[in-house]
């Protein structure tokens, strides 16, 4: 969206003169509205709390509490945007306190309604309001007409005010928020990463494994009617039975491994990455040190993760070696892969870098791609170091 040449940059409103501009009206607007909405927020306030304290005791009481709750982070939304339209704050909206709750049961949703730092926030916004909004409408309608060729430094002194106090009550808790918000966009590339792997499984069942077995079923049953009439020709049909059923073993086993090779589960990263680089189409070179196995999720997410950039540069890179190393830092798992190829690998440029990096990021991992043009290309990822159950490890 573009924003106008008037406009203020995000909390930065424009200097304050002695001409009543574009700007001061607004701030002259929000400081005479400010008590309507103090009375109204005042009465809501004392009502809810009142009837929600008072009838505590009952049944009622608390659920009531509760919804006085959610009607203040109403006010509280009200007011962020009054704040972003007339004063140029800009304050993201906290996320839903009943959001993904309500299955574990009424109770948890009480109990969460009830401990909503948002909410109270909000309520003790709209409480303290009223002599403020007494002291700004009268300030600024008395103002309007005294006082009017200064009324601009005294409007932006009163506003100044109005954003410090809308920042420091109805701002979310910035890093609780952020985790929050993480969180849900990580469930959901969770989420649609494990349906695209059920979908990408089945397809290979279907179209491989399962439409081999159905012919070799086939070719069985034409054998064992032949098996009288025509025994040579029945044998040739088994002995072609016997090599479809190696082709369907080797697809079933690489199907296996894409989901999770016996390699890694018997003997870890070390071996299962130098299978990996086996089969790659260039020189690999591998090192792993390691003081011991991380936890199973991130030793798999680490292979599928090496897999995959060994897999583009088989395919993309027209490099001549690459190089493959992995190492603990801290509590970080840190693996970087390396080739010599030409370069010019993009986040965006159909390789799958970016289904990487969403992986990654969805159990707090890194990833960080270096490619100029003309190469090298290094990759270079991050993942929490988790110990294995029971086998808990110092670095």
């Amino acid at each position: 969206m573009t924003m106008s040449p008037s406009a203020p940059d995000n909390d930065r409103p424009p200097p304050a003169h002695f001409a009543l501009g574009p700007w001061a009206w607004k701030e002259i607007a929000y400081l005479l509205a400010n008590l309507p909405m103090a009375i109204a927020g005042f009465v809501y306030t004392v009502f809810m709390i009142g009837v929600g304290v008072g009838l505590s005791v009952t049944v009622v009481g608390l659920p009531l509490l509760v919804a006085g709750l959610l009607g203040a982070r109403w006010i509280g939304r009200v007011e962020r945007a009054r704040a972003r339209a007339m004063l140029g704050v800009r304050i993201e909206e906290p996320s839903a306190i009943t959001r993904g709750r309500r299955e574990t049961g009424f109770f948890s949703w009480l109990w969460a309604g009830l401990k909503d730092p948002v909410g109270w926030r909000s309520l003790l916004y709209a409480f303290i309001r009223l002599p403020w909004g007494v002291l700004t409408f009268t300030v600024a309608l008395v103002s309007l007409f005294v006082l009017w060729p200064v009324l601009p430094f005294i409007a932006r002194g009163l506003t100044n005010a109005d954003r410090a106090m809308v920042r420091g009550l109805l701002s979310p808790s910035d890093e609780l928020e952020r985790r929050i918000a993480e969180l849900e966009s990580d469930r959901g590339v969770v989420v649609d990463t494990a349906a695209a792997d059920l979908r990408r499984i089945e397809r290979d069942l279907h179209d491989g494994a399962q439409a081999r077995l159905v012919a070799l079923a086939m070719g069985l049953g034409l054998a064992k009617e032949k098996l009288t009439d025509d025994p040579e020709a029945a044998a040739r049909m088994v002995d072609e039975a016997h090599g479809e059923v190696k082709v369907a073993l080797q697809e079933l086993r690489d199907l296996a491994r894409g989901i999770h090779p016996a390699v890694l589960t018997d003997r870890g990263l070390d071996a299962a990455l130098s299978a990996i680089a086996s089969r790659c189409t260039v020189p690999v070179k591998v090192g792993v040190e390691l003081p011991g196995r991380p936890a199973e999720a991130i030793e798999g997410i680490a292979y599928f993760t090496v897999s995959e950039l060994l897999q583009n540069v088989s395919k993309h890179s027209r490099a001549r070696s690459a190089s493959v190393n992995v190492w603990r830092s801290g509590d970080r798992l840190l693996i970087q892969v390396q080739d010599d190829g030409n370069g010019g690998a993009r986040m965006d440029g159909g390789t799958g870098m970016a289904g990487l990096a969403e992986r990654l990021g969805a159990v707090d991992g890194v990833f960080v791609l270096d490619s100029p043009v003309g190469g090298p290309t290094t990759v270079t990822a991050e993942l929490p170091w988790r110990d294995r159950v029971g086998t808990a490890q110092k670095p």
